[in-house]
């Protein structure tokens, strides 16, 4: 297929990228190039004639126009989007312009594409959304597509809204749409802002490694490859209309993902002292969710998916990674707010 997909120099989007080009699709990346995008996550494929890079906008009405009608994709990948929680503590407003405004603005342009196209027949939009719009769980419990939404921080509340405005273009309008929620992601090339790979930096820099309470809160971890196959299985099997939850089946309380790291680093580079010592548990994240969990039945029986990778084996793999690519992480340091703390606004 050919495939234009939004946020595709960002984490998870850039990891869509390499693996769509891998199976042989042509892939459009649109991306604004905003603080966590980089060129760099698109390295492994930029040689390839499957590949086509355009920066710009997703609430830019007449690029949108011009790179659908230029390219001709069989389908859209939507990306794009504000995706940091203490960001948008900070600065909501971000959040509404690219989530709300970006997803509308892409639905309207699509739309308009897909009622012109030749391809109209066989024409997609998927979604990518977050599991944080479900809102917290208690200690027992799972999301499932049919969990009311309930988020709790204006990045979950801008998704949550994204999400409906695509539900109600499938609804009102036919667009063809598959939509995608998806627990936490982990992995190579994640922008150092996020749990992980702010624990594997600060420990090899020898810094403090902050944790948000107690550290009991509770995700589920879906490593960023597994993520990007059960993406590209979604688009290509799922029943339109449909949405699909996509976890990692590897629920972790943060504390013990920390502990996991730092026992990994102790193993492969040692230091002076143990790293799980440089421990600091810091003020709460305002309105920290307690625990995320999805059930991913509808995925596994409907389309025959399940991830591949286990956390052990996702947190060594990523660990490794990013001991062999310094050069990678360290260039995104003077980047705004990289290495201080955020979401401290209220």
């Amino acid at each position: 297929m050919k495939l234009l997909i939004t946020g595709g120099a960002g984490f998870i989007g850039s990891a869509v990228v390499r693996l769509a080009i891998a199976q042989g699709h042509e892939v459009v990346v649109l991306d604004a190039l905003t603080y966590a995008a980089c060129l760099d996550n698109l390295a492994p494929v930029s040689g390839s004639d499957k590949y086509r890079f355009v920066e710009g906008d997703i609430c830019d009405r007449a690029l949108l126009d011009q790179v659908l009608g230029d390219h001709r994709p069989e389908a859209v990948m939507h990306l794009a989007a504000e995706s940091h929680v203490d960001r948008s503590i900070d600065g909501p407003g971000a959040f509404i312009e690219t989530n709300i405004t970006g997803t509308y603005t892409l639905l309207e342009a699509a739309r308009c594409y897909w009622r012109d196209s030749s391809k109209s027949d066989s024409f997609r939009f998927h979604h990518i959304s977050t599991d944080e719009v479900f809102g917290s769980l208690g200690k027992t419990g799972y999301f499932t597509e049919e969990t009311s939404y309930a988020p709790n921080s204006p990045y979950a509340a801008s998704k949550a809204a994204s999400d409906h405005l695509v539900r109600a273009w499938h609804e009102t309008y036919g667009l063809p749409v598959v939509l995608s929620n998806c627990s936490n992601n982990y992995g190579p090339y994640h922008f150092p802002e996020k749990l992980i790979p702010v624990i594997i930096i600060n420990a090899l820099a020898g810094k403090p490694l902050p944790i948000y309470g107690n550290g009991e809160n509770v995700r589920d971890w879906l490593y960023v490859e597994d993520h990007a196959d059960a993406l590209l299985t979604v688009l290509t099997k799922g029943k339109i209309g449909r949405s699909y939850n996509i976890g990692g089946e590897n629920e972790a309380t943060n504390i013990d993902i920390v502990r996991e790291i730092c026992a990994i680093l102790d193993r492969l580079r040692p230091a002076a002292r143990p790293y799980f010592e440089l421990v600091n548990f810091v003020a709460d994240r305002p309105g920290h969710d307690l625990r995320y969990a999805i059930d991913p039945t509808r995925i596994r029986t409907e389309l025959g998916w399940r991830p591949a990778i286990t956390l052990t084996q996702g947190l060594e793999k990523t660990v490794r990674w990013y001991l062999d690519n310094e050069d990678w992480w360290k260039a995104l340091h003077n980047r705004s707010g990289v290495g201080n703390r955020l979401g401290g606004a209220v």
